[in-house]
């Protein structure tokens, strides 16, 4: 319909319409989706902005998928954006689409399928009332869990309705519809489809491919006309339940999603995922070193033996740590009545109940402890970001400056202004800080951060030590000084091979 037309209100209106001159009866909704995808590829518009890393793999198959006309499975971990790709695909669909007023399955005004659409057209003809559904209006959603039954997935006979109207106990106009039917003319999406029953999966697959149910033992023909997307993590399969085989036989496709190739796509979804943007007197500021970090945290965490594979590590891990470690700078910042909130690396610390509730432990990791695992991969990923600034730099004099006896305990809550007075006595540290692309006119909580950060990054690679009494200081077989006496001609520091997390 043109923008600003006032739509048809009865049949008779939407029979001499634009719209039924361009939408067959015949046209169902996945030739609707095809249609419109297939004009959003020819205009070179993003199908599914905003799902960042599945450019080449998972989009191209879903494309694949609607121009199949499928039915189609998305398989993956926990975390992977399924859900949030399927609730997407409604952008597919026409922005408004008719039907009979009143009817419990959205009946086609030009086709209806009920009993109640048939007897609406027959009483009143062209006088009978037409509704009109958006797009959002056109998508359901069930989470499968073992107790839902077919009456909640097909219907059940309501014998009150039977009793108010008079009709026969076994007539269709008895039924209260299910999810599935009320779904009619648009996308049904069922989550975690192994946790579904068996005998709630057999009502699914007979009302997709031959379109008739039995309810309550009467029979009932309903050729819906409905695209279904399923979801399911690969665990599933075996921990809690499974897939029966005809019904699997009768999905079209079934597409594997991922996590994030590379720390770049991680750290995209993370930076559009996390709330960092606060309404308060503290501006908030995340360098790009504590970005990398968090996000190194989740990459470390899946290559970790001590963690479960099999169960993943969420895309929402790293989107809690950096909110925790934001609201930990911003407590500070608050505490302390400063005008900017810098995350810092004893914040991604203080941030570990984000960690250690979003990671499966194998046996080794249960004997170590969630909180030591999280700890470690925390030191880890300061490692690996650290050589990524500081490859080839001299922090001879830092260390040195340790090695004589100098010592810094480090507290979260302590003021930007304040641990800024402590770091800049220490023998070539703050300049160092150029090498993250700091200036020095930057605020204090920038420039403390980042000198905290090399901190950590030296005792991630064991240059320096660092413990909860005494803070940081030279390795305890260091300490009365092993190095030149010139800190210049110290050897430079050794990092960790540059490690790409592809």
């Amino acid at each position: 319909m043109a923008s600003g037309e006032l739509l048809p209100s009865t049949l008779g209106e939407l029979k001499n319409s634009v719209w039924a001159e361009r939408r067959h009866p015949s046209r169902s909704v996945k030739e609707e989706i095809r249609e419109n995808l297939i004009a959003r590829l020819r205009d070179g518009v993003a199908l599914f902005p905003g799902l960042h890393g599945y450019d080449d793999t998972v989009i191209p198959q879903v494309v694949n998928a609607l121009l199949s006309r499928h039915n189609f499975i998305l398989l993956g971990l926990r975390g992977q954006a399924k859900t949030r790709l399927i609730r997407m695909l409604t952008t597919l669909l026409d922005e408004e689409t008719p039907y009979i007023a009143g009817s419990e399955i959205r009946d086609h005004p030009l086709a209806p399928v009920s009993a109640f659409g048939r007897g609406q057209i027959a009483s009143l003809g062209d006088a009978t009332p037409i509704a009109w559904l958006g797009r959002e209006d056109r998508y359901i959603e069930k989470l499968a869990t073992p107790d839902v039954t077919i009456a909640d997935m097909i219907g059940d006979i309501d014998p009150i309705k039977a009793a108010r109207q008079g009709h026969d106990i076994g007539s269709e106009l008895n039924i209260h519809y299910g999810l599935l039917p009320r779904a009619n003319r648009g996308i049904f999406a069922i989550n975690e489809l192994p946790d579904l029953a068996g005998k709630i999966q057999v009502g699914l697959f007979n009302i997709m491919q031959e379109g008739d149910v039995q309810i309550k033992g009467f029979p009932v023909r309903l050729p819906l006309d409905v695209l279904l997307i399923f979801t399911a993590n690969p665990e599933d399969y075996t921990a809690r339940g499974k897939i029966i085989t005809p019904l699997k036989d009768r999905i079209g496709s079934e597409i594997r999603t991922h996590y994030p190739g590379t720390l770049e796509q991680g750290m995209a979804i993370t930076a559009q995922e996390a709330w960092t943007a606060r309404s308060n007197a503290a501006r908030v500021i995340v360098p790009k070193y504590v970005r990398e970090v968090v996000e190194a945290i989740a990459f470390l965490a899946r290559d970790d033996k001590k963690i479960d594979k099999r169960s993943g590590v969420s895309q929402r891990l790293p989107i809690s740590v950096l909110e925790n470690a934001v609201s930990n700078a911003e407590r500070r910042a608050i505490q302390n009545a400063e005008t900017e909130a810098v995350p810092r690396v004893a914040d991604i610390y203080s941030a570990l109940p984000s960690i250690t509730g979003k990671i499966e432990l194998e046996y080794e990791g249960e004997l170590k402890g969630g909180e030591a695992v999280a700890r470690e991969l925390i030191r880890m990923a300061v490692g690996r970001v650290y050589s990524n600034y500081f490859e080839g730099v001299n922090v001879g004099m830092t260390v040195k400056y340790f090695e004589r006896g100098g010592a810094l305990k480090v507290d979260a809550a302590t003021s930007s202004a304040a641990l800024l007075e402590q770091l800049l006595p220490i023998d070539g540290l703050m300049e160092k800080t150029r090498a993250l692309g700091l200036s020095a006119n930057e605020p204090d909580a920038v420039r403390a951060a980042a000198g905290e950060f090399i901190l950590e990054g030296l005792y991630a690679h064991r240059r320096i030590s660092r413990n909860e009494e005494f803070g940081f200081a030279a390795p305890e077989d260091r300490r009365r000084g092993q190095e030149p006496d010139n800190p210049d001609d110290a050897p430079p520091a050794r990092p960790a091979k540059r490690r790409q997390f592809n």
